[in-house]
């Protein structure tokens, strides 16, 4: 997918544009999640949008629901998109993290597992 460390350096403006595309990736996925949480709290506790956006908000940011959940449902979808939530972040953060440790490793020529 990368340059293997044969090849130079990739120009740093095209560097900047493999950082986007990976930062796009990101929020498209970050976008998806969180409408996923909020179809969730809308669905199993009956929450307007904006309370389901909040509480969804709030747990892909690691602070935790705002409303606690009432229903068995509601329980039993919160804890699991807590989990996401948690998975989710150190996706993300390896998303927006490869380039750049693709970089500094290409740069010092280190190993990489092929």
């Amino acid at each position: 997918m990368y340059e293997p460390k044969t090849q130079p350096l990739l120009p740093r403006k095209q560097f900047l544009q493999r950082i986007l595309r990976h930062a796009a990736v990101a929020f498209v996925l970050l976008l998806f999640s969180l409408l996923l949480g909020m179809a969730g709290y809308a669905y199993f506790e009956s929450l307007p949008w904006r309370d389901a956006f909040l509480n969804a908000a709030m747990l892909m940011g690691g602070m935790g629901p705002v409303n606690a959940p009432q229903t068995d449902g509601g329980k039993l979808f919160a804890g699991l998109y807590a989990l996401y939530a948690g998975l989710f972040l150190l996706i993300i953060a390896g998303i927006v993290l490869t380039p750049i440790v693709h970089r500094v490793m290409h740069r010092f020529h280190w190993e990489e597992d092929q």
